[in-house]
């Protein structure tokens, strides 16, 4: 980290004086991808800040950012920074309480709010808001006819900026410093509310000098935001790396759009968490069950000799002539397209992190020819501690500290790490930082180990490491991320403390086995009534009793149920990282899994769920339990 460039915003000057015309940003709205330089990126930052500081922003004050991943995001944030204040993300779909929760509880002064829904968010609770000086949008639509004396739109608060000094600006952009508060970068609140890290400038451009020493970005790569920018791993690539590295970033036109557009930009670096690396390869999975059994027979042939070259490279050992000659023709026929068809045909760094991956997804994603990394971090390290070096990938670890990362093991089996990128705390919460920072190491909470070449390996969660009545070890997140390599299987949670046994909720995939109950002529109705079906319970029986056979007899799953309804960030069950809430699902279901452990064959159900937009409905259902 240079001392000239030590914030954000100076990065984004420096940017803009160097390569002015070089495109920063390019976004697709109305089938058209529309491109911001460099220079327009940076006068567009210092219209907003100046016309936040208009309307009384003030160093030291937060500012919340709502909405989907939009050049406007980035906009935002790095305006409140440049006039000394820190940004807030919040992730789109929260509802009312958590969006509630985070604005007051960071103080934040301002809300940037995307379009007319996130608007709505705000206006329906601002009563619950006493703080909040304005909030801005940045989509008119829908929001004409609406008046409120905090409202403005991001235009206008861009003209009041025009008219002010200009001046003001690259003088507030001087005073910053690397040491000053970037961001307060909420938690997943796996555990109840989440807490707000404090990141500065310093912890955000350490981590990314340091991960890029071990995996190299360019000025010329481009990357493909679609993650939330609430997370810290968006923030990681879509704000630190590319303003420190000044490379391209491209935002979907819509979060369902994400696919069909990481495949017309062809990025050359790739992050994302395992459920969207798990989705790739269900679909993949999906798209040949429904081709001719000759294809079938070909794809199934052909995975073979890359699954085969994959083995190569994680033992380290040069493969023949022959599975050299195999492999190539393996890449004529199969691979070349299939990755295309995926948007990785141009992938120099592909990378997962936010938790465990299964090793099957692993395998498969280097048996095509993708260099997919495991990493290890989390907010409070400003994304990364560990990650896999090009020529060292083994699936079952997580890689070896970046540069500058200490890491060790306590007596406990947690994880701990000290270095540069370490969060200063969390906001108004002293106690928590303490116990998180006690000793000058950041206790991660997760158990671990390392093992003989300096690898991370990483279990579970400290308090998830669980055992069985007769004292058997276990980890549930392993096991449930062998369950959802199944195409058939969206989410699992593997319960069993001082049981006798192990059981498991599982909900379907409702697109793949309902695709599959057609193909068959079973005719169902809706996602419950899918899921009681005898047919889809001996379907995902079949993918538990694979997985059963890889596991250690005492640590396989007995029984299992079929859940009438997905688990839902809305009903508090997963966070909105998709992490599930596992102490809050046990306690919901509690009923359910006591009956697991019981000796009856069906469950009598009769719940209220909530919908997205507060709606509620009733749900009568008699689940099956299934004995393996």
């Amino acid at each position: 980290m240079e001392p000239a460039f030590d914030t954000f915003p100076k990065l984004l000057e420096r940017n803009a004086g160097r390569h002015p015309d070089k495109v920063a940003l390019r976004e697709k709205r109305l089938g058209i991808w529309h491109t911001t330089t460099w220079r327009e990126y940076r006068d567009a930052v210092r219209e907003l800040s100046l016309g936040l500081v208009s309307l009384g922003l003030a160093r030291g004050d937060k500012v919340a950012i709502l909405g989907d991943n939009r050049p406007q995001w980035v906009m935002a944030e790095l305006a409140a920074q440049a006039a000394g204040a820190a940004s807030v993300g919040l992730y789109q779909d929260s509802n009312l309480n958590e969006v509630a929760y985070v604005i007051d509880h960071s103080d934040a002064v301002f809300v940037v709010a995307e379009d007319q829904e996130q608007v709505d968010k705000i206006l329906d609770m601002i009563d619950r808001l006493p703080k909040v000086k304005g909030v801005i949008y940045s989509d008119p639509r829908g929001l004409r006819g609406y008046k409120h004396p905090l409202l403005m739109s991001f235009e206008s608060v861009q003209a009041r900026g025009r008219q002010m000094e200009q001046a003001r600006f690259a003088e507030s952009v001087a005073r910053g410093q690397g040491e000053d508060l970037a961001m307060i970068c909420y938690t997943s609140g796996t555990t109840g509310f989440p807490k707000g890290a404090m990141l500065c400038f310093r912890n955000l451009l350490t981590m990314a000098g340091s991960l890029a020493q071990v995996d190299e970005r360019f000025a010329d790569d481009e990357f493909v935001s679609f993650l939330p920018l609430a997370w810290i791993g968006e923030q990681m690539m879509s704000v630190a790396t590319a303003l420190s590295f000044g490379f391209t970033i491209n935002f979907p036109e819509e979060p369902e759009t994400s696919a069909e557009n990481i495949r017309e930009i062809g990025p050359h670096s790739l992050f994302g968490p395992p459920r969207f690396w798990e989705n790739l390869t269900s679909m993949v999975q999906v798209k040949i069950m429904d081709t001719t059994p000759f294809k079938r027979f070909m794809y199934e042939r052909l995975m073979t000799v890359g699954y085969r070259l994959a083995e190569f490279r994680f033992n380290r050992e040069k493969p023949t002539l022959l599975w050299r000659a195999l492999y190539g023709l393996a890449w004529l026929l199969l691979f070349r397209a299939l990755k295309d068809r995926l948007g990785v045909s141009r992938l120099r760094s592909a990378s997962t992190g936010g938790a465990a991956l299964g090793p099957d997804v692993f395998r498969f994603f280097h048996a095509i020819g993708v260099p997919l990394r495991q990493i290890y971090g989390q907010t409070e390290i400003s994304g990364i501690s560990c990650i896999h070096r090009a020529d060292d990938i083994r699936f079952h670890t997580v890689g070896k500290p970046i540069p500058g990362t200490e890491l060790r093991i306590n007596e406990r089996g947690e994880i701990l790490s000290r270095s540069g990128a370490v969060f200063a705390g969390y906001y108004k919460n002293e106690e928590a930082t303490r116990e998180t920072l006690e000793g000058g190491w950041l206790h991660s909470g997760d158990a671990g180990h390392i093992d003989e070449d300096g690898h991370l390996v990483v279990l579970d969660r400290l308090k998830d490491v669980l055992s069985l009545a007769d004292g058997t070890r276990f980890s549930p997140q392993f096991i449930e991320n062998r369950l959802k390599f199944s195409p058939y299987i969206k989410e699992a949670v593997v319960v069993g403390t001082n049981r006798p046994f192990l059981a498991a909720l599982v909900c379907i995939d409702s697109s793949t086995v309902g695709k599959w109950a057609e193909k068959r002529k079973i005719s169902y109705t809706t996602y419950t009534d899918l899921s009681s079906k005898r047919e889809a319970y001996d379907l995902v029986q079949k993918e538990i009793d694979q997985v059963n056979e890889t596991l250690p007899k005492a640590a396989r799953i007995r029984k299992f149920v079929l859940l009438y309804k997905e688990l839902d960030a809305d009903d508090e069950e997963l966070t909105r990282t998709r992490k599930v809430r596992r102490a809050f699902v046990e306690k919901r279901y509690e009923g359910i899994i006591s009956a697991l452990y019981g000796e009856a064959d069906h469950i009598a159900i009769d719940t209220e769920i909530r919908f997205q937009d507060g709606k509620r409905a009733r749900i009568q259902a008699d689940l099956a339990v299934r004995a393996l």
